[in-house]
């Protein structure tokens, strides 16, 4: 099956800074825009940042998975591997703030894979997640 891009859109309190962190942290390139808002080509998707007031955003809320906090909701993108490691790697350079290093989660299990996560300056939280084997990405 062809994978079609997906359509995200999230709410931010910061226009300005989550505009210079997606596009210039992450390399996501700019499309279309208003003043209240930013598409991105977030690695072939379509990713879009509205402006929204802090206090009427949710609060933050977490799920152990293998012995880590994992933050809930978040998005993200499966990387190649090799992709994966190059761009965490880019991420440790601009000293971007791991919630979670990268790591290997599930080692020697089925469904072993890289995963690393990290939050925009509004507090979305993003997983970015690579498996060895793209075969075992739904494997149970």
């Amino acid at each position: 099956m062809k994978v079609q891009p997906f359509h995200l859109a999230i709410p931010v309190y910061d226009l300005k800074s989550c505009r210079k962190f997606y596009g210039e942290t992450l390399g996501c390139g700019e499309g279309r825009s208003s003043d209240h808002w930013v598409d991105f080509n977030f690695f072939g998707h379509q990713l879009v940042i509205h402006y929204k007031p802090k206090e009427e955003i949710a609060g933050e809320h977490s799920n152990p998975v293998d012995g880590k906090d994992v933050p809930v909701p978040h998005f993200g993108v499966v990387l190649e591997w090799k992709v994966f490691q190059e761009f965490s790697k880019l991420l440790a350079s601009k000293n971007i703030d791991f919630i979670i290093e990268p790591y290997i989660r599930f080692e020697g299990q089925v469904g072993e894979q890289a995963t690393m996560f990290f939050k925009d300056p509004c507090g979305n939280a993003l997983e970015f997640k690579s498996f060895k084997n793209m075969d075992q990405l739904f494997a149970s």
